[in-house]
């Protein structure tokens, strides 16, 4: 049960009526919180010391929305609350002296998962260096043996990765510890305004948690603070978009990301940033099949010695679609979402019909295939891993996708009508 997966797939069992397993979902993060102190990356022993991006509070939302279970809402609340400020709220761990957040996980070394020889690259310069194999330095340096901190903190930026769950991008290669990232602030600030909401809307603008009396007032300062910090250090006037923000060089990346438009699913944005947004950013990202992770010019010459990242260009993954869509709706862009929503469920229908039955991880949007050349290959492609169910959360954004879409889009998508066709620009 992976962390921000589950968020994903939750919108769709709750489209099929399954509230009893968004349901449990939710409880597994209660039980993950209490017992491990963090929602973990996913529920394995070597995940224990990382967690993934924060959805917990837009879960238990929208499992309230059906169940109306206010005992259950209470619990669930104290412990988001919880978890918000001992895992995210933390000075000099994930919050920073600026007050925003990073991702930053615990642990030393190799994340365990890792395939072999996935960090062959950057060990390869010290083994030769040292006159050994690769293995051989590898094997030394996992046993202590050798000490370099220059790759300690290489691999504190990895597991920070993929703690992100935008594992691996160059967005983030080998500096994703020292980043406030635009998406986790604006899920941050979801939390924040989640909270206030709840506690006006339910229990009466009164909350106890850990012994402390909160209101929605508390958390919607929070909030503006949050949203006065982002406008500081990642909105970009001058190119109307967000941008990560390297607090360590104090200056702002230029790597355009389909995060940028997190902001609009957290309603963190004004209208005048939203446009901006929709004016600047959709352009670059739009692609055949949907919106690609990042642009290609972000993402930069591959090669051998530079291989292709599976969340960059020109990949395009469920999660990123489903909050820009939602994200478009919330600011007016209907028209703009449809057709991003028509563009994704025609590849998935597409691929399907074409490729008896395979619903896989992600898609090259740009081509609008299934066929995914990265490091970790396309789950539900391959012969050994072919998942009759699909995955998870690629589901749940054909559901999800298919519950927004129009009546008179839904009638092209059953004829199997190219966008092309219906959309122009």
């Amino acid at each position: 049960m992976y962390g921000w997966d589950s968020y994903f797939e939750a919108i769709g069992l709750l489209l099929d009526g399954r509230v009893d397993l968004a349901k449990a979902m939710a409880d597994n993060f209660q039980y993950e919180i209490d017992y491990y102190g963090k929602i973990l990356n996913a529920n394995r022993s070597y995940y224990l010391t990382r967690t993934q991006p924060p959805f917990y509070s837009s879960l238990v939302r929208e499992v309230f929305e059906v169940t109306q279970d206010k005992e259950w809402l209470a619990s669930h609340l104290q412990t988001a609350i919880k978890e918000y400020q001992t895992v995210w709220m933390v000075d000099h761990q994930r919050l920073t002296e600026n007050g925003l957040n990073r991702y930053l996980a615990e642990g030393i070394g190799q994340p365990p998962e890792a395939e072999k020889g996935h960090f062959n690259h950057e060990m390869g310069p010290y083994a030769a260096a040292m006159g050994i194999t690769v293995s051989e330095y590898e094997k030394r340096y996992q046993e202590g043996s050798i000490e370099n901190k220059a790759l300690d903190a290489y691999f504190v930026h990895d597991r920070s990765v993929r703690e992100s769950g935008h594992d691996t991008s160059y967005r983030l290669e080998g500096i994703c510890s020292h980043l406030n990232v635009v998406e986790l602030n604006a899920f941050l600030y979801k939390y924040e305004t989640d909270f206030a909401e709840i506690i006006k809307t339910v229990f009466e603008n009164e909350f106890m948690s850990d012994g402390k009396k909160y209101t929605s007032q508390y958390w919607l300062e929070k909030a503006e603070k949050r949203n006065m910090l982002a406008n500081k250090f990642l909105w970009n006037e001058t190119k109307g978009m967000y941008f990560d923000y390297n607090f360590i060089e104090k200056q702002q990346t230029s790597f355009v990301s389909a995060t940028t438009f997190t902001p609009l699913w957290a309603k963190m944005c004004t209208p005048h940033q939203a446009s901006e947004i929709v004016k600047n950013a959709l352009p670059l990202l739009k692609e055949k099949g949907g919106i690609a992770s990042c642009t290609k010019e972000s993402r930069g010459p591959i090669s051998e010695a530079r291989p292709q990242k599976q969340w960059d260009y020109p990949n395009g993954w469920a999660p990123h679609q489903m909050m820009i869509w939602k994200g478009l709706y919330q600011y007016g862009f209907e028209n703009e979402a449809q057709e991003l929503i028509y563009r994704w469920l025609y590849m998935i229908t597409k691929n399907a019909v074409d490729y008896n039955g395979t619903i896989p991880e992600k898609y090259d949007v740009v081509s609008a295939t299934h066929k995914v050349f990265a490091e970790y290959g396309n789950v539900g492609t391959e012969f050994q891993y072919i998942t009759q169910e699909g995955f998870g959360w690629m589901n749940a954004s054909f559901q999800y996708g298919l519950s927004l879409l129009k009546p008179s889009y839904r009638e092209k998508l059953n004829q199997l009508i190219t966008p092309e066709t219906i959309f122009h620009g």
